[in-house]
C-alpha cells in the first residue's frame, strides 16, 4: 500500500517552479520565459513569495507616451555623456599639436583615458544612489558638474588643468548622467528592452558624429575656448530635456550601503563571465576611437579628411546600436552580443592592421563603428537579462565600474606601444584585436553557463 501512496498535489500556480539550487533550467536563469514566472528574480523564485505587480513581465509598458518620453530623455543623456566621450580622438590629436605638444602621446592619452575611467568608475556609487533615491537629483548633480568641467577646460592651458577639468570634473558629471538613463530604461521595457537600449545608446553615437565635427570647425573659427563653451551650452539645453523626462517606473527603495551588494553578483558564473568578457573587450575597444585619426595621418591621409573619421565611425555605430538590439529581442541577446563582438575583433585584425590606403581606413571606420556600437547597447540589456531588475543600478554599476579600469589603462598602453614601435601602430592594433577576441570568447562561456551547448537556443 505504501508503494502506491499518492504524491502531494502541486499547489496552484507552482507548476512552473524549479529550485534554482538544484536545476539550471531556462525558467530559473533567464527572465525571457513566456510561460513561467519572471526568471531573472532568482532569489524571489527560490523563496516563492508572490511577484510584485510592478515586477511581473506583463506589467512592463513596453511602449506608450510616457515610456518613449523616457527613451527621448535617456537619448539626450547618452548624447551628452557617452557621446562626448566618443570624440576623445579629436582632443588627442589637437593637444599633441597645440597646448600639450611638449608631452608624449602616452602622457596626453591619460586625459581621455581618465575621462572614460571616471565616467564608468562612478557606476557602483551612482548605481546604489539610483536604487535608493531614483534618478532626479543624480541627474541634476551630473548636469552641473559635466557643464562646469567643460567650462573650466575652455580656460585651461596647463596639463594638470586639463586633467582636473576634462579628466575628472566633467566625467564625474557625465557618470551621473549616464547611469540613471541606462537604469531607467530597464524599468519601462521587457520584451523590447534591447531595442530600447539600442535607441538610447544611439544617442552616444549621434553625439560622436556631431561633437568631433562641431569642435573641429569651431576651434578653427572661434578658438578652442569658445568651442568648448558652445559645446557646454549645447549640453545644457539637452540636459534640461533629460531632467524633465527621465524617471523610473519603480519607486526607489532606500537600503543601507552593504559592500557585499557589489561583490555578491560576481559569485554568479554568468554575471562574472559577462564582466570579465566586457573588461577584456573594453581593453581594446577604444583604441581605434583614440588613434584612428593619427593612424590615418601617418599613412598620408589629409588632416581635413582624417578629421571626419570619428564622425564616420560614430555614424555607422548608430545603426550598430539599434539594428542588433532589434534582432536581439527576437533571436537572443547573448547570441547577438557574441556575433557582434567577434565581428569587431576580426575587423581590427583583418582590416585595420593591413590597411594603408584612404579607402581601406574609411571602410574600417565604417564597419568597426557598426560592430563596436552593438556592444554599448547590448551590455546593459545582457546584464538586465540575468539580474533582479530591482537591483539593476548596483549590478550595472558593478559591471561598468570594473571595466572602467580597462578604459583607464587601454589608451596609455596603446600610446606606449606606439613609442615601442617608434611611431608605428602594428603592436597597438594586434593588442587591441587580440584582447577583444579573448573577450568575445568569454561571452561564449557565459552563454554556455546558461544553456549549455545548445546552438539554436534563444539566449
Amino acid at each position: 500500500m505504501a508503494s502506491h501512496e499518492k504524491k502531494p498535489a502541486t499547489p496552484p500556480g507552482d507548476n512552473h517552479y524549479t529550485n534554482p539550487a538544484t536545476s539550471q533550467t531556462e525558467a530559473t536563469i533567464l527572465p525571457e520565459v513566456e510561460d513561467g514566472p519572471q526568471g531573472d528574480l532568482e532569489e524571489a523564485v527560490a523563496e516563492k513569495p508572490p511577484i510584485p505587480s510592478m515586477m511581473d513581465p506583463s506589467s512592463f509598458p513596453d511602449g506608450g507616451l510616457e515610456a518613449w518620453m523616457v527613451v527621448v530623455g535617456a537619448f539626450c543623456c547618452l548624447f551628452c555623456s557617452f557621446g562626448w566621450i566618443n570624440c576623445i580622438g579629436v582632443f588627442q590629436e589637437y593637444y599633441q599639436t597645440h597646448q600639450l605638444k611638449a608631452y608624449s602621446p602616452s602622457t596626453i592619452a591619460w586625459i581621455p583615458s581618465l575621462e572614460t575611467f571616471v565616467m564608468f568608475a562612478g557606476g557602483p556609487i551612482i548605481g546604489k544612489l539610483y536604487d535608493n533615491y531614483g534618478p532626479r537629483y543624480i541627474l541634476l548633480f551630473g548636469s552641473f558638474f559635466h557643464i562646469f568641467g567643460l567650462m573650466m577646460a575652455s580656460l585651461s592651458t596647463e596639463y594638470y588643468q586639463f586633467i582636473l577639468s576634462q579628466g575628472i570634473c566633467s566625467p564625474i558629471g557625465a557618470s551621473a548622467i549616464f547611469y540613471p538613463a541606462m537604469s531607467c530604461i530597464s524599468t519601462w521595457f521587457f520584451k523590447n528592452r534591447a531595442l530600447a537600449f539600442g535607441i538610447v545608446a544611439s544617442g552616444s553615437s549621434l553625439g560622436g558624429v556631431i561633437f568631433p565635427i562641431m569642435v573641429e570647425r569651431l576651434v578653427r573659427e572661434v578658438g578652442f575656448g569658445w568651442a568648448m563653451r558652445i559645446a557646454a551650452f549645447m549640453i545644457l539645453g539637452l540636459m534640461i530635456i533629460a531632467n524633465l523626462t527621465v524617471k523610473s517606473r519603480i519607486p526607489p527603495s532606500p537600503r543601507p550601503l552593504v559592500l557585499m551588494e557589489f561583490i555578491t553578483p560576481l559569485t554568479e558564473i554568468p554575471f562574472l563571465c559577462v564582466v570579465l568578457a566586457s573588461f577584456l573587450f573594453f581593453f581594446g575597444m577604444f583604441l581605434p576611437f583614440n588613434y584612428v585619426i593619427l593612424y590615418a595621418q601617418a599613412h598620408s591621409m589629409s588632416a581635413n579628411l582624417a578629421g571626419y573619421l570619428l564622425a564616420v565611425l560614430n555614424a555607422t555605430s548608430i545603426f550598430g546600436r539599434v539594428i542588433p538590439g532589434y534582432v536581439a529581442d527576437r533571436v537572443g541577446r547573448f547570441n547577438v552580443m557574441i556575433v557582434m563582438s567577434y565581428f569587431s575583433a576580426i575587423i581590427v585584425l583583418a582590416l585595420w592592421l593591413p590597411s594603408r590606403s584612404n579607402a581601406a581606413i574609411i571602410i574600417f571606420a565604417s564597419l568597426y563603428g557598426f560592430g563596436s556600437g552593438a556592444f554599448v547597447s547590448m551590455a546593459p540589456a545582457v546584464v538586465a537579462q540575468i539580474s533582479d531588475i530591482r537591483k539593476i543600478g548596483v549590478r550595472t554599476g558593478t559591471l561598468f565600474g570594473i571595466i572602467s579600469i580597462a578604459a583607464l589603462t587601454g589608451n596609455p598602453i596603446g600610446g606606449a606601444l606606439i613609442i615601442h614601435d617608434k611611431g608605428g601602430f602594428t603592436s597597438l592594433q594586434i593588442f587591441g584585436g587580440v584582447v577583444m577576441m579573448v573577450g568575445s570568447s568569454i561571452f561564449v562561456v557565459a552563454r554556455v553557463s546558461l544553456v549549455g551547448f545548445k546552438l539554436v537556443k534563444k539566449v
